[in-house]
């Protein structure tokens, strides 16, 4: 048998081998990484890769982050690591058009002066103790700045869309134009039925504070260049070269946000005091059928579990209306920028929103109803005295509809033979970006805000996150198609699912033995009572022998119930033990064997290859 000797020189070699490869690592694979996260989390997507390509000017990023004050926070400074990582992938993308800072701002320190500038919000650790920074502050070539207050723990998967967001309005810092058409009285007018004026809708002067706005008229030919994101509101009864400037403005790359609705409360202009309503609703159908969808005709959705309640006026009690709906945080998309940080929506008589089939497009649920839903006919609510009726006739079909849906992919023209006149135009895109929602009533002021007027200015009290969905999915469509995109990414944290599991289990157990053991001691406690009621009340209570064995028999019971639950826990706890163990059995004997018995064979198969 054949020896292996080392001697010292072969050690020395063996040494100056391993500096060498370190030394050829640090130099040449300096760049190189290798993401093995099952979702990616260190991987830039394409969007973001061409948003950074696209930068004509230097950007400089700040991240503040107070590094020494957060040491005993684990979560934040766990999270701080991959917003680090996460911008040095930038960095590293954009090369010499992106310069990125870290700094520590200490207490009192000329840093945190600095980060108080840009607007950061420094978040005091204890009453009077010092604050944290975390945030991100941003600078272009011509000094404007962009700033993200604190990096939100709870908004880890829309990290990258929210630096890529801020990188982007960095490199076009101009406002987007929003061109409006709208059917109803969004900017003010007046109310035919009250006979006065109404001031324009809350959401819209929320919009304006973030966006260029630009009106058009009801029989506008050609959605002008300038416009980034065409806003429809209730497009009633459009001339055809109006559906046909929509049709051309979507194909040429514009972006669309549209309301439309089967029974508009808003619409008053539809109903006179004392006349029958006249036709309420808005629909597309020819544009929406182009896109890969359809509004359900004459349809509003009803919804048992999220129905709202309602006020039947003084000295009446409130009843529940099956069609106004308070959708909660599980009624809307949690990966869809537009509705993923919105807690409560509210609508009215809303539509139902359906892909066709065979559609190109991509057709994505972003508000639904629950289980317990169904449509009505709209023409019910033309007449409707008493919403409770509704509630009585609910009969859900366990379906979940959905209401607003974002639609993007390939699609084809309206009017492929373009319409009188105009037949040169577009017949296809790859790809469109269009935003559609069955209600125009979540607009008003009435379903989200309460406002008042404070020395001549209207101040908003928002109860209902109805603004938000609007602004943040102009917001987002108003950017490029790389930014719109970056969606959602995962999370960094990942939960022990398997431990969950058997943790729910186990409670499920604990809980149908607590209910058991509750149903038994309600049972004894009827006997005793019933022996009891035939006892003599002028005599002193004297537990007879069959309440006696009655009350040895619970305590049997009692104590053997008992006995099952602490099973049941340790039960629990055993599982999970188990599991530990097993994981660490794999993690450090499993594989350092497997090594060792994979290296035993390669040796035995060269030595007999060799022999």
């Amino acid at each position: 048998m054949k020896k292996l000797m080392l001697s010292s020189a072969g050690l020395a070699l063996i040494a100056l081998a391993f500096l060498a490869f370190n030394l050829f690592s640090s130099l040449s694979l300096s760049g190189a990484r290798l993401d093995l996260t099952e979702q990616k989390l260190y991987t830039l997507s394409s969007g973001t890769e061409q948003i950074l390509a696209d930068l004509d000017e230097p950007v400089e990023l700040n991240f503040f982050y107070s590094d020494t004050t957060s040491k005993d926070l684990p979560a934040l400074r766990t999270y701080a690591k991959r917003v680090e990582e996460m911008l040095k992938a930038y960095q590293r993308e954009a090369g010499d058009k992106l310069k990125l800072n870290i700094i520590d701002p200490a207490p009192f320190s000329a840093e945190e002066d600095q980060a108080a500038e840009f607007g950061l919000q420094g978040i005091p650790l204890q009453q009077g103790g010092d604050s944290i920074y975390f945030g991100l502050a941003g600078k272009n070539a011509e000094g404007q700045t962009q700033v993200i207050p604190f990096f939100a723990l709870d908004q880890e998967e829309f990290l990258e869309y929210e630096l890529s967001r801020l990188v982007q309005s960095l490199a076009k810092p101009e406002r987007p134009v929003v061109g409006v058409l709208s059917g109803l009285q969004v900017n003010g007018g007046f109310d035919m039925a009250a006979r006065q004026p109404t001031p324009p809708w809350m959401v819209m002067e929320e919009i304006r504070q973030l966006f260029q706005i630009e009106s058009l008229k009801a029989d506008v030919d050609q959605i002008p260049d300038n416009v980034s994101v065409l806003l429809l509101i209730h497009p009633k009864q459009l001339p055809e070269q109006t559906l046909y400037a929509i049709d051309q403005f979507v194909l040429r790359g514009g972006k669309l946000l549209t309301f439309v609705d089967p029974f508009s409360e808003a619409d008053t202009q539809a109903e006179m005091p004392g006349e029958m309503v006249i036709d309420k609703a808005s629909d597309l159908p020819q544009l929406f059928k182009a896109w890969g969808l359809r509004m359900v005709p004459d349809k509003v959705l009803g919804d048992g579990s999220y129905a709202m309640s309602v006020s039947m006026g003084q000295g009446q009690r409130p009843v529940r209306h099956a069609a106004w709906l308070s959708l909660p945080k599980n009624a809307l998309d949690a990966e869809d920028i537009s509705t993923a940080a919105l807690e409560t929506l509210t609508v009215a008589t809303a539509g139902i929103l359906e892909p066709l089939e065979g559609a190109k497009t991509r057709f994505i649920p972003l508000i639904r109803s629950s289980q317990y839903a169904m449509p009505f006919d709209a023409k019910r609510f033309g007449m409707l005295s008493n919403p409770e009726e509704l509630i009585r006739e609910l009969e859900p079909t366990g379906e979940r509809y959905t209401l607003a849906a974002r639609i993007s992919g390939p699609a084809m023209s309206a009017y492929p033979d373009g319409i009188e006149g105009r037949k040169d135009g577009l017949k296809q895109a790859d790809n469109i970006n269009v935003i559609v929602m069955a209600d125009t009533d979540l607009l008003t002021d009435r379903m989200w805000v309460q406002v008042q007027d404070f020395f001549g200015q209207r101040i908003p009290q928002p109860w209902a996150d109805n603004a938000g969905f609007a602004i943040n999915a102009l917001d987002n469509l108003a950017g490029s198609e790389a930014l719109i995109s970056v969606r959602s990414r995962g999370r960094f944290t990942r939960p022990f699912e398997v431990v969950d599991a058997i943790q729910r289990d186990a409670e499920v157990q604990f809980r149908e033995k607590e209910e058991a053991l509750q149903a038994r001691l309600a049972d004894t406690e009827q006997k005793l009572a019933a022996l009891q009621q035939s006892a003599d009340p002028s005599q002193a209570l004297e537990l007879t022998p069959e309440q006696q064995a009655t009350v040895q028999q619970f305590l049997q019971e009692k104590l053997k119930i008992r006995k099952e639950l602490r099973d049941v826990r340790y039960q629990l706890n055993a599982d999970i033990d188990a599991l530990g163990r097993s994981l660490k059995f794999i993690n450090i004997a499993l594989i350092p064997i497997l090594l060792t018995l994979g290296v035993l064979a390669l040796w035995l198969w060269r030595r007999r290859k060799h022999g």
